[in-house]
């Protein structure tokens, strides 16, 4: 176990060789390095980022696993090999902009009811990314599914769709991307469930830091860039089945069978209608159209993968 740092920075890296470098190296040159130590946990990378982080950042402590273990449980490596006073949980397709880490963490040590914190997140091109939510309750999905989520305040109240991220907020859900918590209360909470492979784990992690009684709070107190959050990536259908997975097993886990499989009927219901909405301007030969029926259609039918064992 390394010896106590009052922060330790958590990257997970999968195959992001060069994604991983940029966010090292904003971490190395924004961060107060003398209180700190990063961490990254290589979830069996082919594409040389073991090689390059041994050659470029000495400094980091790097856990190589023989196989993709998923989000929740190379995280969990991380928390049990450091000491320390906070964690932050930092994508490897992130880049830290100025003194966002320092002034998280002095959030944080002044507010010590605040289980878990954001900071602003923007996308590639520097617009607003919409990180940190409310919880995707059965209601909101539902809400979601039918549209009225985009129809005034109520329905926004899980994606936040009409808030800039521009202001201090108690919210439901932090984002991982970026999410930073004092030691005491992740020991008290738990570490991420790893039975979450990808999606789902920080929401249930967030829903139990709730449940035990602290708040979780977004602040624009900085910025980082996120690239995997821009509206500009490429539709994965892989992605999305993965995430009903998640939400399935986030409902199932909370609520029962009966909630899992409610979920699992809205998100089908969702992905289904949808590619039917975009089928007739598909055939009608619009670019755009094909593109989110062929997605679409390809979740709706690989949803018979997304229920959770």
């Amino acid at each position: 176990m390394v010896t106590n740092n009052r922060l330790a920075i958590v990257i997970i890296s999968y195959n992001t060789e060069q994604m991983t470098r940029e966010c090292l190296a904003s971490v190395y040159e924004n961060a107060d390095m003398d209180c700190a130590s990063v961490v990254v946990v290589d979830n069996d990378s082919k594409d040389g980022s073991v090689e390059m982080i041994k050659s470029e950042f000495p400094g980091v402590l790097l856990i190589e696993n023989k196989e993709n273990t998923g989000f929740a449980a190379a995280n969990n490596q991380a928390f049990e090999a450091v000491d320390a006073d906070y964690f932050l949980l930092l994508n490897s397709d992130t880049i830290v902009l100025g003194d966002v880490i320092g002034r998280s963490l002095e959030y944080l040590q002044n507010h010590p009811e605040v289980g878990a914190f954001g900071c602003r997140v923007l996308n590639t091109d520097r617009t607003t990314q919409q990180t940190c939510s409310g919880f995707p309750s059965l209601p909101r999905l539902l809400l979601k599914t039918l549209g009225i989520d985009r129809l005034g305040i109520y329905g926004d109240r899980y994606l936040m769709r009409g808030w800039d991220r521009d202001d201090e907020r108690e919210v439901d859900v932090i984002t991982g991307c970026y999410l930073m918590t004092p030691a005491p209360v992740l020991r008290q909470v738990g570490p991420l469930d790893d039975d979450f492979f990808f999606y789902g784990e920080e929401t249930d992690w967030c829903y139990r830091c709730k449940k035990a009684g602290y708040r979780l709070v977004f602040s624009p107190v900085g910025e980082i860039v996120h690239h995997g959050g821009g509206s500009v990536k490429k539709f994965n259908y892989r992605r999305d089945i993965l995430l009903t997975s998640g939400l399935v097993r986030l409902h199932k886990k909370h609520s029962g069978l009966l909630a899992g499989i409610t979920c699992y009927l809205i998100l089908s219901v969702f992905n289904f209608s949808r590619a039917v909405g975009y089928s007739i301007p598909a055939a009608l030969q619009v670019r755009t159209a094909q593109e989110r029926f062929v997605h679409f259609f390809k979740v709706t039918v690989g949803l018979k993968d997304a229920w959770p064992s």
